[in-house]
């Protein structure tokens, strides 16, 4: 977990966070874990359906519904929908108003990642619960999650913040832009929606 804080006369500046998974899958979603296996034909039946799921999807396709596991929309299903994805510069990174604490894990640029977000039924849903399993992988296997900003925002050209608070109904849509750091030097080779300890994260490959 890296500590960035934006660079402004007052005080108090912004304080973003950015975490790297090292893992193929999310240890850290709060997804629901879905029982153990069963011996004997279901289980069978189980893992053949599993295999069979379809992971991969194309920029524009729509994922299958997921499920919540807040708290206040325990149960509300709906999709996300990556439509495209462009990597930035070095420059945006220096004109974001962020400054980084310290140099060790070498310079930084973002990648930008526009998303339509769908509820689909259940309780009402904050958009940042819909798109807070978003996770960017690099050409050389490193997976980050979105940035956080505690206090303030960082400044992105033609990606402005989302307003996480805000709450959806169902058959409400949004369009989304959200903010990722990978290591300047590497590409950003797919865009996952990962899903807990026990299931394969769904991927849309992006273009080289």
């Amino acid at each position: 977990m890296r500590a960035w804080t934006r660079a402004v006369p007052a005080t108090v500046g912004a304080l973003v966070l950015a975490l790297a998974l090292t893992g193929c899958n999310d240890s850290g979603s709060g997804k629901k874990s879905h029982g153990g296996s069963s011996s004997g034909s279901s289980g069978s039946r189980s893992d053949a359906k599993a295999k069979d799921e379809k992971k991969t999807y194309r920029l524009g396709e729509a994922s299958p519904e997921q499920e919540s596991a807040k708290q206040a929309s325990d149960g509300a299903k709906f999709t996300v929908t990556p439509t495209k994805v462009e990597t930035g510069t070095k420059a945006d990174m220096d004109n974001s108003g962020l400054k980084k604490d310290d140099e060790k894990d070498g310079a930084k640029i973002p990648v930008y990642v526009w998303s339509t977000l769908t509820h689909k039924s259940g309780k009402p849903m904050e958009l940042g619960d819909m798109d807070d399993d978003l996770v960017v992988r690099t050409d050389k296997g490193q997976r980050t999650r979105a940035l956080i900003v505690i206090m303030g925002e960082a400044k992105w050209p033609n990606c402005p913040a989302t307003d996480r608070s805000k709450q959806m109904n169902p058959g409400q849509s949004a369009e989304v832009c959200t903010a990722f750091l990978i290591p300047e030097g590497q590409k950003a080779a797919a865009v996952e929606v990962t899903r807990g300890w026990y299931k394969e994260p769904l991927e849309w490959p992006v273009a080289s």
